[in-house]
């Protein structure tokens, strides 16, 4: 199972980046007033409305290299951002063009194995919704629990589970962020998943299709946990994508969800994954990734 480094990294803050409301969701880490502020800030540099925001996983970051950059704003500079911990995560936001459409793609994301919380990991997709982004891309690495797919594989994510043992969406509700008790019933976009389909055909790329279920980390899986696991009926396992998945339906944003299968976590034939290793194929199977992600916005 993969989602970054396995180590636990220390926390870095500063003044901006304080603890106000890690002890209770309801001291306003959503609070519109704190999203704005960060969203000012990126419009202070980049000021065009977003049509789409993408978060890139754990060696995905080649698709930076497909946007025509306008504007690259390190988090360090977004009052009240997270920092990215993680050494595969740079930690910037890119501003500019992709396949015609104006985006924001966070290169680097936020985990709850970094000893954040729920709220804090998704509180950069509140700001993609208020900088003016209705389709968030979220794309990650993880590991295969399907016996017929094979590391390199691209997943296009149908549906998830969450076992993290929270939810971003604990707490008072602001109604005017979305409605107390979103509908998850399609959580992913349908629509969206047909284009992808479609343009994944089109290009010749194996796509599949299945179930992400997300857990804490950081540590990998033991043989009895995967058996559970795809048990429970998932295909792919990870570190991330759905908080923030929440909280884009929360606020009204059509899903696209892009897994690269970097190991294969099959309980009976399970050999040991290093982070090189998982790094490796999914910058192999990347540009892949990259097809799907591009052509779905041409298609917007």
């Amino acid at each position: 199972m993969t989602g970054g480094p396995r180590a636990r990294p220390q926390l870095q803050y500063t003044q901006e980046h304080s603890a106000v409301g890690l002890s209770h969701p309801a001291l306003g880490l959503h609070a519109r007033e704190r999203i704005e502020a960060c969203a000012q800030a990126v419009r202070a540099r980049f000021a065009k409305p977003v049509d789409a925001a993408i978060i890139l996983g754990t060696g995905l970051g080649g698709i930076a290299n497909e946007i025509e950059v306008e504007q690259v704003i390190d988090y360090r500079d977004l009052p009240n951002f997270p920092l990215s911990t993680v050494e595969t995560h740079r930690g910037r936001l890119l501003c500019g063009t992709l396949s015609g459409r104006t985006v924001v793609a966070m290169q680097g994301r936020f985990h709850r194995y970094e000893g954040y919380s729920l709220q804090q990991v998704t509180f950069p997709v509140r700001v993609l919704r208020a900088l003016g982004a209705s389709t968030l891309v979220v794309s990650n690495a993880c590991g295969g629990m399907h016996p017929l797919w094979r590391p390199g594989d691209l997943m296009l994510i149908a549906d998830h589970i969450n076992l993290l043992g929270d939810n971003p969406l604990i707490g008072p509700n602001d109604d005017t962020l979305g409605p107390r008790f979103p509908d998850m019933s399609e959580p992913y976009d349908a629509a969206l998943r047909a284009v992808a389909r479609d343009v994944a055909r089109e290009a010749g790329i194996t796509l599949r299709e299945g179930v992400y279920v997300a857990v804490q980390g950081p540590n990998l899986e033991t043989r009895a946990e995967y058996r559970l696991l795809r048990g429970l009926g998932a295909d792919v396992v990870g570190m991330s994508t759905v908080p923030e998945v929440i909280v884009a339906v929360h606020g009204g944003m059509r899903v696209l969800g892009l897994s690269i299968i970097t190991d294969q976590c099959l309980p009976d034939a399970l050999e040991p994954a290093s982070l090189a290793q998982i790094i490796d194929v999914a910058r192999a199977a990347e540009p892949s990734l990259s097809t799907v992600v591009k052509g779905v916005l041409a298609r917007l």
